[in-house]
């Protein structure tokens, strides 16, 4: 028999570190920060427990620059941390993303209780970047001018069981002069088609059954390896996968939607009836001044296509309000357009400098009321369009995905919420048997609102998927694990249109 004195002494395993991501900006930012957070899981960090809000052992800010007042956010959110640093050793905090790339340097000096700062191409040195911190104790700054290693080689803790980013594309060849993504995202970047088509294989292996392709400019892939219908190619590679139930993509450029990919479009049955075509402004002139390279012919000319194409099409753009030298006249053209296109929705954004861009020094600077009282007169009429269009859904029949967390009243309603195949948010009438999200319900829509739609009768049909079933395992595993966090970040699944809202004005938004 053993005695207690030939036991050995129990060790104490140190708990794993914790992270917290904060994320601001565009969809390419978004997906950024689940690959920040497949890189921390790999190298042994968890996430934060709920609630946590600044109590991690890492707190990440993936930032955007797109904005006027993004510094200012920036380092109000670093001011109200410092505190809580300084009372916690060993507790880090990390600024990456675009703001990162233009500031550099200036991050470390305005709080200089950041321990690593790191730009848009090297988002896989962030785990090393920490430790050498720890190591040498002191700050690390290590912007690469170049992308090192395409973002979909680096590991990823994605927010979706059912429905997933895949970048196409990284950077930008447009110069808009409203824009400081090109600057800091740098030229364009295609990936090899079959790089592509095997991650989106590997995920529907996974459960995935929609999939978004995401660039800063979306339908000019092709550019960089040399075939100008690379795009349309792609698309209708991606009607031939098994499994994979829904294609979307955003955001294209109208100077690059050509023929070929409406056509696509049309005919590969898996692409949804979904286009999101940033607009930024109706007047020639003010188009011009932006550097677009298209007009309001050339614009309205691509709508009249899609719609004779793909008749159910939802139409969702991106406009900007008060750019410098804007007329009356000029806002006109933009409210003649938006009458014109009859957009399902749009993200309508009244114009901030960006230091950096040429817009930002131009004369005739818009004052801001007159840019909010435009605004208000665009919001109004979108409004009272996007009402219409929604209320000539009533009386159809569609197959929805059924989606988690978007409907923030459907515990109080008893309904449950998905989204059409043209990307329109349905709430509808909880059924008795089980759905999952990533499950299909079939429903009768019943009412229209500006930025939903309701389906109060009973559910018409449920169709268990193979997505349902990776959320439910996924579900199972996390609740297994000790309570965790989502990264700060909007839900992760087919991108959804938001309400009308002020915001950065960035086609790629």
């Amino acid at each position: 028999m053993t005695s207690s004195s030939d036991r050995s002494p129990a060790v104490d395993v140190p708990a794993p570190k914790s992270y917290e991501i904060r994320t601001y900006g565009c969809q390419m930012n978004v997906h950024d920060s689940e690959r920040l957070a497949g890189l921390l899981e790999e190298a042994g960090y968890v996430r934060a427990p709920e609630g946590s809000d600044g109590d991690a052992d890492v707190v990440v800010f993936n930032t955007c620059a797109v904005r006027e007042n993004a510094d200012n956010r920036l380092y109000g959110n670093l001011g109200r941390l410092a505190p809580r640093k300084a009372s916690r050793p060993g507790m880090q905090i990390a600024v990456g993303g675009c703001l990162a790339q233009k500031d550099r340097d200036t991050i470390v000096k305005k709080a200089p209780w950041v321990d690593v700062v790191f730009g848009t191409h090297n988002i896989g040195k962030l785990p090393v970047l920490l430790e050498r911190a720890r190591v040498q104790e002191e700050a690390q700054v290590e912007i690469a001018e170049s992308l090192e290693a395409f973002p979909s080689t680096l590991p990823t803790r994605r927010e979706s069981a059912y429905a997933a980013w895949v970048s196409i594309s990284v950077g930008c060849n447009n110069t808009c002069t409203f824009c400081i993504v090109p600057a800091l995202r740098g030229k364009e970047k295609d990936r090899r088609p079959g790089d592509i088509l095997a991650e989106i294989e590997a995920l529907v292996g996974e459960g995935v059954s929609e999939i978004t392709l995401l660039g800063q400019n979306v339908n000019a892939y092709g550019s960089d390896i040399g075939d100008r219908e690379a795009f349309s190619k792609l698309l209708r590679a991606c009607g031939n996968i098994e499994g994979l139930e829904r294609v979307r993509f955003t955001s294209p450029h109208p100077r690059d939607f050509t023929d070929d990919v409406i056509a696509a479009m049309a005919e590969t049955p898996n692409v949804m009836p979904q286009l999101h075509m940033p607009l930024q402004s109706g007047s020639d002139t003010v188009l011009k001044a932006m550097r677009r390279s298209y007009r309001q012919d050339r614009y309205l000319g691509i709508i009249e296509k899609v719609r004779a194409a793909i008749p159910h099409a939802a139409i969702t753009t991106d406009i900007i309000v008060g750019f410098p030298g804007e007329t009356e006249e000029d806002f006109e053209e933009t409210l003649h357009v938006v009458r014109e296109a009859r957009f399902a929705q749009a993200f309508t954004f009244q114009y901030s400098k960006r230091p950096g861009t040429p817009a930002a020094t131009m004369e005739d600077q818009i004052p801001k009321e007159v840019v909010q009282a435009r605004y208000e007169r665009l919001v109004a009429l979108q409004e009272e369009i996007s009402w219409e269009e929604n209320k000539k859904q009533v009386g159809r029949t569609l197959e929805l995905m059924v989606a988690e967390g978007e409907g923030r009243k459907d515990g109080a309603t008893h309904r449950l919420s998905g989204r059409g195949p043209d990307n329109r948010l349905v709430h509808f009438t909880k059924p008795d048997e089980e759905v999952r999200p990533g499950d299909v319900v079939t429903v009768e829509i019943t009412y229209a609102a500006p930025h939903h739609l309701l389906a109060e009768g009973p559910v018409l049909g449920v169709r268990r998927t193979r997505a349902g079933d990776a959320w439910e395992k996924r579900n199972a595993a996390e609740a297994a694990k000790p309570a965790g966090v989502m990264l700060g970040l909007p839900k992760i699944g087919a991108p959804a249109p938001l309400p009308v809202a002020t915001g950065s004005g960035c086609g790629c938004d």
